[in-house]
């Protein structure tokens, strides 16, 4: 609190990313079961696809991925385009902002994994697990149409990821978005 009785809102920010950031995975998840833990760190995204085909003019994204809550979980925070080019002229349509939190859930032995957009109010969940050399999350979008979100060419300092949705006819999926990201530091 300062001279008249109000928090100083930098050490509130700093005491709530004290409490919320952990130095890596908690001790009860085994090794084996950490499918998120490589992420840690800073990736730079190329968006190919984002409601849109973006191939022939791709947009730029960050994302930054840490340990919280005592290292139970992996967040993340996705921002297109990054902080340095955000004006406050951007287009709705490709504007994102969000945070995914994957918890470890052992009963289940899978990672619950939310994500939110406060911008455009999306909500998503779903259930993450690696199958093969991918990491593959089945879920559903707010309104409860079915989603796959996968993590698949995974490197050390790189991935893709896609996001489909099943279209009205219960039969198409539907490419939503597909970014390939570079590890920055981590």
């Amino acid at each position: 609190m300062d001279e008249n009785g109000t928090h100083a809102p930098l050490l509130v920010a700093d005491s709530l990313l004290c409490a919320l950031s952990a130095p890596g995975r908690a001790t009860d998840i085994d090794e084996a079961d950490d499918v998120y833990g490589w992420l840690v760190g800073s990736w730079r995204m190329q968006v190919l696809h984002y409601r849109d085909d973006l191939r022939a003019a791709p947009l730029q994204g960050e994302i930054q991925f840490g340990w919280v809550l005592e290292g139970r979980a992996v967040q993340d925070v996705w921002i297109m385009p990054p902080r340095e080019h955000r004006t406050g002229t951007r287009s709705a349509a490709l504007d994102m902002y969000g945070t995914t939190l994957r918890v470890w859930d052992p009963a289940l032995r899978a990672w619950r994994v939310t994500y939110l957009n406060p911008a455009t109010g999306q909500r998503d969940e779903l259930i993450g697990r690696r199958i093969g050399d991918a990491i593959v999350q089945i879920g559903t979008h707010a309104n409860g149409t079915p989603i796959r979100w996968n993590f698949t060419d995974i490197g050390r300092d790189s991935f893709r990821w896609t996001g489909v949705a099943l279209a009205p006819d219960g039969v198409t999926w539907t490419l939503e978005a597909e970014f390939v990201a570079e590890r920055v530091r981590g």
